[in-house]
């Protein structure tokens, strides 16, 4: 049965409403009471998530990489790749240059490199060049395909020193033009649905909580409503707690002043305070006790003694900022800042002019050579000042536009209580107000400084003022009916709180689950694609992989996994294979990486296969193909096992061949089939007349040899498979005893390489056995012309068709 292409996880049901909707809709249907669920709809944030509704932009494929100076890689080398959907298999031995291509496409599309952030990222940074190319420039390139219509766009980093992070990304349309990378990957989406996954992260992305992935799943669902939601709610509890605890100790303190008192008024006010509600009809009505004008007096001089003026530590704070900022924006010249975008723009188009008219001469007044090479440099270098200068400028006018905001955000206007007067402070508090109205930097700086000192110390003198006279008037009871006027107002907001909190409790009870509930169903579809992805991988693995659910929040969440060994419950870590925990970060990896919103068309896996049983091989060729169905898939591998899973499942793919020589010069071909490709390069060897003549006697037999045990390896695989029902362990385990070509073609044709197969060759191929015999004892008569040579290969090419031929009868007997 073939399989299929996992689909992208698609939202739930109802994803079509937005998550603010669905939670109204809950809401609506909920059972809470009234309070509890307005405060709900008073909380609840309005949306404000990107959308996970389609791409991120065009869908972006890789043509090629191109490395030089650059890891393993010497000379410049280019690793073409097939632009569409399909499964590419880089092969190579360790140490050949191939995941020096995977770390160029990452290193060149994100300017980063995951070998550079681990446990021996100093040891990395200072390998990364070649070292044996160093009078190359260094230079890591991708080739991508863009959009609907495949526009190809280049995106190169090159570096200019010796560091690491001394580099430069430029990006070329095909016409040459620049380009900025914004416009052709998605910052984001590069960093939510990444398409790499490098060997060193492959090992370590599923250790610890997942924190990062957490993250990422978080914000590709959409989810960042739900935490905001969440925290909003909690922090009314915790504003809840805050005042009734203020409130508590407030009253805890009163009651130790007014029993030092010996005072009948104190003491009915401590009677008023005890208890587990304090009584505050009965402290109001205390503090009321006396004539309404003396009230209206002692209310006055209340207000008075608690007049609050400018902060002159904040107001200080915010005067210095501001003069820093004026003091850089007079520096900078902000207001010439269009002017240097003009200017840069004029040289610009001078440069781009020079370089498509391919001439020195200048344009405007016609002079011969002006327009030479120092001349573009110059002004490059000048096209660079400019827009350092025009950036720097702006910088300068937000900074003093934020400088000045924070000024204004601290004056207040005249109290509503003292408007109706005619006073000293009065005025001088109209004049701070008015300051408000200032927008020059340096004279809202002067003003406010001077103001606010003037208003501070007119109110401290009212206040002291005050104060003066409400002790004068009752020096024992009064600080104590003020404390107490105090305490009601206190008071009332704790009483306030703690009904609030109550409603806030059940409000954040019913949402818990919730959230819990919105965030598992956005979440399935990735959790079943991980689960089919795990199933493919370790079909025959006694760990099963069941749900993967997020827990917390964004910067303290993590991802749950449900593993379990033989029907029992265990933690992933402990009961994993190192194969198994690498097939674990895959299944994790796969659904993130091909999200619907994401705009890559394309994954890069460096190294899968290793530490991988051969069971889990074919699982993971057979998981590759399925998602090679709608985009591509470069997977680089210094295992031959996966090409094989690759050729014996029938898979079709792209296999190249990436070989280093001396001095790291690096190579790539394409493989073709592997018989085919024996056959050629025998064929090739067979038709030069200048080869030696011990080299015609030894070497060509030898390649004639591995292509007849090529096809042989193929067809046993297939029969020991098909036939006998072998699984992959167990294929590889007989193959791999395998040690003459006779047991090699007694393996494909019967199936027992300890039988004799001479009958056997001899009714495929009448004659052969006499050859078999040849390449079997290493003996080989001698080849001394051309003739004698391509005789030899047309031979080896009729018994590998034959063989061949068997393993097709087999597979359509099987069928």
């Amino acid at each position: 049965m073939t399989d299929q292409p996992p689909a992208s996880p698609a939202p739930a049901s109802d994803a079509t409403a937005t998550l603010r909707e669905l939670l109204l809709a809950r809401l609506d249907n909920s059972g809470l009471a009234p309070e509890p669920r307005e405060l709900l709809r008073e909380l609840l944030p309005d949306e404000q998530v990107r959308s996970s509704g389609g791409r991120a932009g065009p869908v972006v494929r890789l043509r090629s990489i191109t490395a030089a100076g650059w890891r393993g890689i010497g000379p410049r080398t280019t690793l073409e790749l097939p632009p569409g959907p399909g499964l590419v298999v880089v092969a190579g031995p360790n140490g050949s240059g191939k995941s020096s291509f995977a770390e160029a496409a990452e290193t060149a599309l994100t300017g980063r490199n995951s070998r550079w952030e681990g446990k021996r990222a100093t040891d990395w940074q200072k390998g990364w060049r070649n070292l044996h190319s160093a009078d190359v420039t260094p230079e890591v390139s991708v080739e991508l395909s863009v959009g609907e219509h495949g526009e190809t766009v280049t995106v190169r980093r090159t570096w200019y020193g010796a560091k690491v992070g001394e580099a430069r990304t430029r990006v070329e349309g095909a016409d040459g033009s620049e380009r900025k990378l914004e416009e052709v990957v998605d910052a984001e989406a590069l960093d939510l649905a990444r398409p790499f996954l490098p060997y060193s992260e492959l090992g370590s992305m599923i250790n610890g909580t997942l924190g990062g992935l957490h993250d990422a799943f978080f914000k590709l669902l959409g989810l960042e409503l739900l935490a905001e939601f969440d925290a909003q709610v909690k922090d009314v509890v915790g504003a809840c707690d805050q005042a009734v605890k203020d409130g508590d100790a407030l009253t805890a303190k009163l009651l130790d002043e007014l029993a030092a008192l010996d005072d009948p008024r104190a003491r009915e006010a401590a009677q008023a305070l005890s208890g587990a509600r304090p009584d505050r009809t009965r402290v109001r009505a205390l503090l009321e006790s006396r004539s309404p004008a003396a009230e209206v007096e002692l209310a006055r001089l209340r207000q008075y003694a608690s007049l609050a003026g400018p902060d002159l530590e904040e107001v200080g704070g915010a005067v210095v900022r501001l003069r820093e900022a004026a003091a850089d924006a007079e520096e900078t010249r902000y207001g010439d800042a269009e002017d240097a975008r003009r200017l840069a723009g004029l040289l610009d188009a001078a440069l781009d002019h020079r370089r498509r008219s391919q001439g020195t001469d200048c344009p405007v007044c016609g002079s011969e050579n002006r327009l030479d090479q120092t001349w573009a440099e110059r002004a490059r270098a000048e096209v660079e000042r400019l827009r350092t200068e025009a950036v720097g400028a702006e910088a300068a006018r937000k900074a003093v536009a934020t400088a000045l905001r924070a000024v204004h955000d601290l004056v207040q206007p005249v109290p509503v209580w003292l408007r109706g007067e005619t006073s000293l402070l009065v005025a001088v508090w109209q004049e701070w107000a008015q300051c408000r109205d200032v927008t020059h930097p340096r004279e809202l700086a002067d003003r406010a400084a001077r103001t606010a000192a003037v208003l501070d110390d007119a109110c401290r003198q009212i206040r002291e003022e005050s104060a003066r006279r409400l002790a004068d008037h009752d020096e024992a009871w009064q600080p104590a009916a003020v404390r107490l006027a105090e305490w009601l107002g206190v008071a009332e907001a704790a009483e306030a709180a703690r009904e609030r909190r109550q409603h806030a409790r059940k409000a954040r009870a019913w949402l818990r689950p919730i959230i819990d509930e919105l965030r598992d169903e956005r979440l399935r579809p990735f959790a079943r694609q991980s689960q089919d992805v795990w199933r493919k991988l370790c079909e025959h693995s006694s760990v099963n992989l069941g749900s993967v659910t997020l827990e917390g929040t964004p910067g303290r969440g993590r991802v749950k996994l449900d593993v379990s060994v033989d029907d029992m419950d265990a933690p992933a870590y402990s009961v994993m294979s190192q194969g198994e925990l690498h097939s674990l970060a895959l299944s994790l990896f796969l659904p993130r990486a091909t999200h619907a919103a994401s705009p890559f068309g394309f994954l890069v896996i460096d190294d899968p296969v290793q530490s991988m049983d051969p069971e889990k091989v074919e699982g993971l060729a057979r998981v590759l193909d399925a998602f090679a169905r709608d985009r591509q898939v470069v997977v680089f591998t210094h295992d031959t096992r996966l090409a094989q899973a690759v050729d014996h499942l029938g898979i079709e793919a792209t296999v190249l061949q990436v070989t280093r020589r001396a001095d790291s010069v690096v190579g790539v071909e394409t493989v073709n089939d592997a018989v085919e490709q024996a056959l050629a390069e025998a064929r090739a060897v067979s038709l030069d007349p200048g080869l030696p003549q011990d080299v015609a006697d030894h070497v060509l037999p030898a390649m004639c040899r591995r292509a007849v045990e090529a096809a042989c390896l193929e067809t046993a695989r297939r029969r020991l498979r098909d036939e006998h029902g072998l699984g992959s362990a167990e294929v590889e385990e007989r193959v791999g005893r395998l040690d003459r070509t006779k047991t090699y073609v007694a393996l494909a044709l019967l199936g027992d390489e300890r039988q004799h197969a001479r009958d056997a060759v001899e009714g495929i191929c009448t004659g052969s056995w006499t050859l078999i015999t040849a390449f079997n004892s290493g003996a080989h008569t001698p080849l001394p012309s051309v003739d004698d040579r391509k005789e030899l290969v047309r031979r080896t090419k009729t018994l590998v068709r034959a063989i061949r031929g068997t393993r097709a009868q087999s597979a359509g007997g099987a069928r």
